[in-house]
C-alpha cells in the first residue's frame, strides 16, 4: 500500500510540473507573438518590454531577441548585453554571434567584432560570412597576409563569387603577388563586367 502511495504522489506530482510547464510554454508564445506584432509596427521598445516581463535572464531564445529588438531600437549597448547573454547561453551558437556582431559593428567595437569572427571561425571554419568579414577587417588593417587566408577560403568554396575574387585580388595586389591579383581581378570581371574597382586593380600592376 505504501509503494501505490508513493506511486501516486510521483504521479500526481509530475502531472502538475507538466500542467506548469505547457502554461510557461504558452505564456511564453502568446509573449514573441505579441512582441512580433510591436516590432512589425516599429514599436521595438514595447516589444522589448513586454518580453523583459518573462523574467527570461537565461533564456537563450528571449535574450537573443532582446539582442535584436534593442539594435532596432538603436540601443546598442543594450543589444549588445542581451546577444552577450545569449552567447553565454549557447556557446555553440553561430547565430547569436553573428547578432552580436550588429551592436559591436554599430559602436565601432571592431577588436570585437573581429574576435566574434574568429570565434565562429573555431567552430565552422568554411563560414563564408565570417571568413568575408574577417578578411575585409585584416585588409582595412593592412594585414594582407590574413586577409588573403580569409579570402581564400572563400574563393575555395565560392569561385565565381565576386567579392571574394575581387577582394582577395586587392589583398594579392598588396601583397606584392601581382600575377595572383590579375588572374583575381580578371575572373571577377567575368562577373560583374567593367566593374570599377577590379578596372582600377589591374591599371595599379605592371
Amino acid at each position: 500500500m505504501e509503494i501505490l502511495k508513493k506511486l501516486f504522489f510521483v504521479i500526481f506530482i509530475t502531472g502538475q510540473l507538466n500542467h506548469a510547464f505547457a502554461q510557461q510554454d504558452a505564456a511564453l508564445q502568446k509573449a514573441f507573438s505579441e512582441s512580433y506584432a510591436l516590432e512589425a509596427a516599429g514599436k521595438y521598445a514595447e516589444s522589448a518590454s513586454l518580453l523583459e516581463k518573462q523574467n527570461g535572464a537565461s533564456n537563450y531564445e528571449i535574450q537573443l531577441r532582446l539582442g535584436w529588438l534593442h539594435y532596432m531600437d538603436k540601443n546598442y549597448t543594450v543589444s549588445q548585453s542581451h546577444y552577450e547573454k545569449a552567447v553565454k547561453a549557447k556557446p555553440y551558437s553561430i547565430e547569436a554571434k553573428l547578432g552580436l556582431i550588429k551592436p559591436l559593428s554599430a559602436l565601432e567595437s571592431w577588436d570585437k567584432v573581429l574576435q566574434q569572427y574568429e570565434d565562429i571561425l573555431k567552430i565552422d571554419p568554411q563560414h563564408y560570412t565570417a571568413n568575408y568579414w574577417a578578411g575585409v577587417i585584416q585588409y582595412n588593417r593592412k594585414k594582407y597576409d590574413l586577409a588573403i587566408r580569409n579570402f581564400e577560403k572563400v574563393v575555395n568554396l565560392y569561385p565565381f563569387d565576386y567579392d571574394g575574387n575581387h577582394m582577395l585580388g586587392w589583398s594579392c595586389l598588396q601583397a606584392g603577388r601581382f600575377n595572383d591579383a590579375k588572374l583575381l581581378f580578371n575572373k571577377a570581371l567575368l562577373n560583374r563586367p567593367a566593374d570599377a574597382s577590379c578596372m582600377e586593380g589591374l591599371s595599379k600592376i605592371k
